[in-house]
């Protein structure tokens, strides 16, 4: 019975237990079984949208999208918006003692165990710089 009440007590202390804590950190709250698709932190970084990102958003709208909220959210935007346009729901993780080099991830609530879930084709990524109309346009080579 006394162990039963420190336990209790532990729990009301320090939160419920979690199961594979490093894990979880470094997949921004889900584990590696539950992922769809993740990027790292350099690669949203990089100009332009991931195609394969904005596919798997497309066929797994039930999922949820996590962002690591270490990044700035000028970089997050462009995900964020295409998560929005096929109403996927989406979380900014931040955990001020851990900064994970994912920094996205596409997850269920339950295991589906992809075995490849990281984007390493540079395939060519879709460009989010619109060209600007205007009157020194008319003069600019194509």
């Amino acid at each position: 019975m006394s162990k039963n009440i420190d336990d209790f007590l532990m729990q009301g202390i320090h939160g419920q237990k979690q199961t594979k804590p490093d894990e979880r950190r470094k997949f921004l709250g889900t584990l590696r079984e539950r992922i769809v698709i993740a990027l790292k932190q350099s690669q949203i970084r990089e100009q332009g949208i991931y195609p394969q990102v904005e596919e798997a958003l497309k066929k797994n709208s039930r999922a949820h999208l996590y962002l690591n909220g270490n990044m700035s959210y000028e970089e997050l935007s462009k995900y964020t918006k295409i998560a929005s346009k096929y109403n996927v729901e989406y979380t900014m993780v931040t955990n001020k003692d851990y900064n994970s080099e994912i920094g996205l991830a596409l997850a269920y609530d339950y295991a589906i165990d992809k075995e490849e879930i990281f984007v390493s084709k540079k395939e060519p990524k879709i460009k989010a710089v619109k060209k600007k109309k205007g009157f020194f346009s008319l003069f600019s080579k194509r």
